[in-house]
C-alpha cells in the first residue's frame, strides 16, 4: 500500500517518526517543557496504557527516542486505535497537532497542498469549535476559511457578538488546541468576544 493510500492519521503518525528520528531527542515542541524524547514517551503511553504517572513516563523515556520511535512506527493496538472511522476521530487530530508541535518549534513552515490534512483539521474543529464556544458565553464563534467554508458556534447564530477565526483549517485547529502564537489565525469579530476569546 502507498503511502498516499494509507488513512491520514497512519501517514501523519509515519511522517511525524521520521521527523522525530531526524530532530534527535533533544529537539524542543511546541507543547512547554517538552522535548522530542517527552513527546514520543506520551504519544507510546496514550495508545498502550489507560493510565500514567510521571514514574511511567520516565520508564518510556529511559528506553530512547529509537526504541520509541520504532513502536509508534509499528502501530498501534487493533482497539480501538485502529478500527475504521473511529481510528481517525482517535489518531488522526492527535498525530497532526503534534506533528505541527514538531514543527514549528523547529522553524519549519506550514505544510501546503494537503487537502487531506485540510480535511482532517475542519472536521475536528467542527466539533472542538463547540467547547471553545462554551467558554467565550454570551458570544458567539465563528470560524473561516478563506475562499472556504464558514461555521458559527454560540447560543444565539444571529448575535453579532462573535469572534471569528480565520485562516486555513490546520491553523485554526491550532489554534484551538492551545497553540494560538503560532497558530496563522487572524482573530477579528466583536471587541469585547475577542477579548474573552482570547483570555479563555
Amino acid at each position: 500500500m502507498g503511502a498516499r493510500e494509507l488513512p491520514v492519521d497512519e501517514r501523519e503518525r509515519l511522517e511525524l517518526c521520521g521527523l522525530l528520528a531526524e530532530t534527535g531527542p533533544d529537539a524542543p515542541t511546541l507543547c512547554e517543557g517538552w522535548t522530542t524524547l517527552d513527546l514520543a514517551a506520551h504519544l507510546v503511553l496514550r495508545e498502550h496504557f489507560s493510565r500514567w504517572n510521571d514514574d511511567k513516563l520516565a520508564g518510556e523515556k529511559a528506553k530512547g527516542l529509537a526504541a520509541l520511535v520504532s513502536r509508534l512506527r509499528a502501530g498501534a493496538p487493533a482497539v480501538p486505535w485502529r478500527i475504521p472511522g473511529l481510528r481517525t476521530l482517535l489518531n488522526g487530530p492527535e498525530f497532526l497537532i503534534h506533528h505541527e508541535d514538531v514543527r514549528r518549534a523547529n522553524g519549519m513552515e506550514p505544510r501546503t497542498g494537503r487537502p487531506d490534512l485540510d480535511a482532517l483539521a475542519w472536521k475536528t474543529v467542527r466539533l472542538s469549535g463547540w467547547q471553545a464556544a462554551r467558554k467565550i458565553r454570551p458570544h458567539a464563534l465563528e470560524l473561516r476559511v478563506p475562499d472556504g467554508p464558514t461555521r458559527r458556534f454560540g447560543p444565539d447564530r444571529a448575535a453579532d457578538s462573535a469572534a471569528v477565526l480565520t485562516g486555513p483549517p490546520v491553523e485554526l485547529l491550532l489554534y484551538l488546541s492551545g497553540r494560538r502564537e503560532p497558530a496563522r489565525v487572524e482573530v477579528t469579530g466583536d471587541p469585547g468576544a475577542v477579548a474573552v476569546l482570547e483570555a479563555s
